[in-house]
């Protein structure tokens, strides 16, 4: 592995990113609270958001499920051993990360509290830019042509 891939400096826990987006959204929600919609269409929203926290949660353990399948670390941090193509990893090349993001949607929609929902947006960013691209560096330099297959045949999210 080259040097400048090894040593990229500081790089978040993305389970840390959620956890203090959500905290946030949680505070600003307390604090300096927006309004919701109403009626009909805020039960129909709660309603979603349980469905979709659910379908988040399903996604998120079926790909650790898989990455300890195959034996590949699940830190971030680390090198992988595997490519895992199949299973969640056909549907996004970033199946956990896209699973705590809609996971966050979906209690934003069962909270009622739209700061849940930016801050689920921005700690989706901040993932993307500070750890998908070193984890993508490392995934092309250690499996080269077949990584790039890949991603060109699976999209980063969905």
């Amino acid at each position: 592995m080259n040097e400048a891939v090894r040593h990229t400096g500081f790089i978040p826990l993305p389970p840390l990113i959620y956890l203090v987006a959500l905290l946030a959204g949680i505070a600003l929600g307390l604090f300096v609270p927006l309004p919701w919609l109403g009626g009909v269409l805020a039960d129909l929203l709660f309603a979603a958001g349980w469905i979709m926290a659910a379908g988040a949660l399903a996604l998120w353990f079926s790909a650790i499920r898989a990455m300890r399948r195959a034996d590949t670390t699940l830190n971030p941090k680390g090198t992988p051993d595997h490519l895992l193509t199949g299973g969640p990893f056909a549907v996004s090349r970033n199946p956990i990360y896209l699973g705590a993001t809609l996971f966050l949607i979906g209690i934003a929609l069962i909270s009622a509290n739209p700061w849940i929902l930016l801050a689920a947006f921005a700690a989706a960013f901040l993932t993307g830019k500070l750890v998908i691209g070193r984890e993508e560096r490392i995934l092309a330099e250690r499996f080269g042509k077949k990584y790039r297959d890949y991603a060109k045949r699976v999209r980063r999210w969905i």
